[in-house]
């Protein structure tokens, strides 16, 4: 018999008995696509828990600053220094700040205290923030050194009595500055009693501010900042000089999201396993009861010349083309899936990982249908001629 035949004859056996079929056809699917949306779509997923910094306790950022620095020496970092470490592979962005504490601003009749911190526009994006209301500053307006300031929200209601803030004005220093924006409250921490204003006009207005020189670095995801933690003093001491820096990592933090994160892969991964596993015994039961159904059919085949190995291949091809048109199916759930994930991330990983994990995934039901039908085929091939005709 042909291969082209071969095939032909094994669809046809499974659309006739499509029914008895579709609970097997479900199982692989579902294991295909989910192992196709997990593997094409595990970086991305990683760097989208990593947004929120603050609720992750920061393990995604590296904090790198002078500390006990001889007085001779420059105490901020130079613009080579920040460009340096942008070009790191891992790394996402990188933040420049000064800070300057116990800052007072009247307003009606009081005065309140509290931090004023100077950042460029990349804080918001390394930090994970964003606005409550309003907007946060952007790269122009550091650049124009506007007089804009962000507000914590329990700054703003500490100062103004509201949190909706934005429009507003409040002193810093006998100048006056425009809130443009407020910050979400989820997980800000301390942050949440700060005000920010454009380095660069922090750095030219509020007297006593200190010189940038703290950087907050932040990696793609978790696992490159082992690899990037230890290139950052070498790539500072390129630019300038290194003495007294200290380099900041969460590692406690660290670790445990990437336990966490492991217990979840693994589950993930064992529920995938499981599924295709439950597809081949499923394969395996079905392809046993059709040799059962068939058994007068298999008997009349042999009657007339069929040869042992025919038989085995026609229901070892039968159990292939059911696992592989169920990975084929579940290859387009899976596609629906990154496409659904992509649009929530607002990140589309490559087309070629992506026909990868399909590879991969038909082989994987190549190999399970070879597995699950062998059994079968070989229990078709051996039936007895006389026993097959006769059997009721």
């Amino acid at each position: 018999m042909r291969f082209s035949d071969l095939i032909r004859l094994s669809l046809r056996q499974l659309l006739r008995h499509r029914r008895r079929y579709w609970g097997v056809i479900l199982a692989i699917a579902l294991g295909t696509a989910g192992f196709v949306t997990i593997v094409t779509m595990g970086r991305d997923l990683k760097k989208n828990f990593g947004r929120d910094l603050e609720l992750l306790g920061k393990a995604t950022i590296i904090r790198v600053f002078f500390e006990h620095r001889p007085s001779y020496l420059h105490q901020w970092f130079y613009p080579s220094t920040i460009k340096a470490l942008q070009q790191i592979k891992g790394v996402r962005n990188v933040s420049l700040v000064a800070t300057h504490h116990l800052i007072s601003t009247p307003n009606k009749g009081q005065s309140f205290i509290f931090t004023v911190m100077a950042v460029d526009s990349a804080f918001w994006d390394v930090n994970g923030l964003t606005p409550r209301g309003g907007r946060l500053f952007t790269s122009g307006e550091n650049n124009a050194r506007r007089r804009v300031a962000i507000l914590g929200p329990e700054l703003a209601n500490t100062i103004l009595g509201r949190v909706n803030a934005v429009g507003s004005r409040i002193e810093i220093q006998q100048d006056l500055y425009q809130v443009s924006g407020v910050l979400n409250g989820v997980g800000l921490g301390d942050l949440a009693h700060y005000a920010f204003v454009p380095l660069t006009t922090g750095e030219d207005r509020i007297v006593g501010i200190s010189p940038a020189n703290r950087i907050y670095l932040r990696c793609h995801n978790w696992d490159d900042v082992e690899k990037v933690a230890p290139l950052i003093e070498k790539v500072v001491k390129s630019a300038q000089n290194v003495q007294g820096l200290r380099v900041e990592v969460a590692w406690e933090q660290l670790r445990r999201v990437k336990s966490v994160f492991w217990w979840v892969e693994l589950f993930i991964y064992s529920s995938i396993a499981a599924t295709l596993i439950l597809g081949g015994v499923g394969i395996c039961t079905v392809m046993l009861a059709a040799v059962r159904s068939r058994t007068r059919e298999i008997g009349l085949k042999k009657a007339m010349g069929a040869e042992d190995r025919s038989i085995m291949a026609q229901f070892l091809a039968e159990a292939i083309c059911l696992s592989t048109s169920a990975s084929l199916i579940g290859s387009f759930l899976g596609f629906l899936s990154v496409e659904l994930l992509s649009y929530m991330l607002k990140s589309h990983p490559g087309q070629s990982l992506f026909l990868v994990c399909v590879t991969m995934g038909l082989l994987m039901a190549v190999a399970l249908g070879i597995a699950a039908g062998l059994y079968p085929s070989i229990q078709a091939s051996r039936m007895e001629v006389v026993s097959a005709i006769r059997y009721e």
